[in-house]
């Protein structure tokens, strides 16, 4: 199985640095990028990022960790998707979630009151369905369309991610997706969570590629930060924080390695606090591309 290693950036990386971000990742021959949804930040839009770096590079994929779906148009999704497909064959990582990680953004992504998880079934199905075929009609509780035709349409249906851990999110994975890029798991959690989609996909007569299973992780320079504690007990208050945010390099390797024997190989690392960007890079080409197969 391929096992890759992608950037992740967050709201410490603004407008002003990407193309040289950018720019240094192709020429470092790290295999992706990938944007996050942050709204109240400085970070570029993940879908206006992801145009921005591959009409900039011919090589580098790129990819959203994670982008939110309920709330958006799965049409007009797809209508961006295709075109970017179109632009950058092969290069294109959709990861869509269910709802931000940040509360107060929550609001700008409206679906109907308690519905959110299953505007998100509809909406996979219907982003889905347009992706893969040329003329689509479709009745859903939450979405109506007919005569669908978004083009251009690429040649094989773009490979559809999914974010999460619930118990829900984990079955909708197995049912919709075709990969899963966790987060704020430990190796025997992402274990067990692998086992659980794939447990899902086969009761809906599915199959996920074992190669398509990831996890987005954290290192630090050199030690963990009260505010970084704070982050990973705000979402994770029954872990021990350096479980999920490795304080330096060694322990991001023996991290690593847990999870590659938890059957993960595909992951998108992101600097923990305030790191040059440039520094970081050259130390993730330097660490992680001799791991890669």
């Amino acid at each position: 199985m391929k096992i890759r290693f992608g950037v992740g950036i967050g709201a410490e990386t603004s407008a002003d640095g990407l193309a040289a971000l950018v720019d240094r990742l192709e020429s470092s021959g790290v295999d992706s990028l990938w944007f996050s949804e942050l709204v109240y930040t400085e970070a570029v839009d993940p879908f206006v990022g992801m145009a921005f770096a591959l009409g900039r590079t011919s090589r580098l994929k790129v990819g959203t960790s994670v982008a939110i779906l309920p709330g958006r148009h799965p049409v007009l999704v797809a209508k961006q998707l295709a075109s970017l497909a179109a632009v950058a064959p092969k290069r294109v990582l959709p990861v869509f979630g269910l709802q931000s990680a940040i509360p107060a953004e929550r609001a700008i992504f409206e679906v109907p009151a308690g519905k959110r998880a299953a505007v998100f079934d509809e909406a996979l199905d219907l982003l889905r369905s347009v992706l893969a075929a040329p003329d689509v009609s479709f009745d859903g509780e939450f979405f109506s369309v007919r005569n669908a035709a978004v083009a251009p349409r690429p040649d094989q249906p773009l490979d559809i991610w999914l974010g999460g851990s619930a118990p829900g999110a984990l079955r909708r994975i197995g049912r919709y997706g075709d990969g899963w890029l966790g987060s704020f798991l430990t190796p025997d959690e992402a274990r067990r969570g692998r086992e659980q989609i794939e447990r899902a996909a086969n009761d809906a007569d599915r199959r996920i590629e074992a190669d398509h299973f990831g996890i987005s992780l954290a290192v630090a320079d050199g030690e963990l930060t009260d505010d970084m504690i704070d982050v990973v007990r705000r979402r994770r208050p029954d872990i021990d924080p350096s479980e999920l945010i490795a304080p330096d390099w060694p322990a991001l390797h023996r991290q690593l390695d847990g999870y590659l024997a938890a059957g993960l190989t595909k992951f998108v690392i992101r600097p923990a606090g305030k790191v040059p960007m440039d520094a970081f890079v050259d130390r993730f080409a330097a660490e992680l591309l001799p791991r890669e197969n």
